[in-house]
């Protein structure tokens, strides 16, 4: 599986971003696609997450009512959608993708196999 992530820029704060997660290679069936952040000099966090089928999103405490994540079969894109953003939530976006995670795993980095490049988030106050 390869991903592509983009959308990433600069937003002034309570601005709104959306980002892209382009799939290629294997079909998605079995997948979860999570987004993680890396904020500067701190460690890749969880995000938000969505199985590409049978239901399940999943949401970081910190995101919730503000991120929304949906995909979009026909294109086999996973977007993540950033409102009412604070500068907190600058970092770089990654997206990754895991065949059969499990509910409880999704929020873990190190259970992903595949990831994309990263776009970088940028919000000022």
């Amino acid at each position: 599986v390869q991903l592509q992530a983009s959308g990433g820029g600069l937003v002034q704060a309570g601005g709104s971003l959306r980002l892209s997660c382009a799939a290629s290679g294997h079909t998605l069936s079995n997948y979860v696609v999570g987004w993680f952040r890396q904020p500067p000099g701190k460690e890749r966090e969880f995000v938000a997450a969505i199985r590409w089928s049978g239901g399940g999103i999943f949401y970081a405490d910190s995101v919730k009512g503000r991120f929304t994540v949906s995909r979009e079969n026909a294109k086999k894109t996973v977007y993540l959608q950033m409102n009412s953003l604070k500068p907190e939530d600058t970092a770089v976006y990654y997206c990754g993708a895991r065949s059969g995670l499990i509910a409880i795993m999704v929020s873990r980095r190190d259970e992903y196999d595949y990831w994309g490049q990263g776009t970088l988030v940028t919000v000022s106050s």
